[in-house]
């Protein structure tokens, strides 16, 4: 989650879906401390939300299964890029940039 949506300071309702960007970023993390597997089967999750044509929405939300937020969000698809090419580094065994 980005933030606590309690309490309603932003003006909307209680609740949002998990934010993809973030979600990218810990598969990210997960590569940089040596955990491929757990970055793999976070990646492949993630690549399980996409529409018909690859896209990703702004947020996901899991119990519901479906995307919401803005769509389609170049936070979410360049997340997702990051993730593949920080892969190919690290398959290679090369220092991330």
């Amino acid at each position: 989650m980005r933030y606590e949506t309690e309490s309603g300071v932003d003006g909307l309702p209680p609740g949002e879906g998990a934010f993809l960007a973030c979600s990218f970023w810990l598969a990210d993390n997960y590569i940089q401390q040596g955990r491929l597997g757990d970055a793999r089967a976070l990646f492949e999750n993630l690549l399980s939300m996409r529409n018909d044509l690859g896209l990703l929405a702004e947020e996901y939300d899991p119990r519901a299964r479906r995307q919401l937020g803005n769509f389609p969000q170049a936070f979410s698809d360049i997340g997702l890029i990051n993730t593949a090419v920080n892969f190919a580094y690290a398959k290679h065994g090369q220092q991330l940039p």
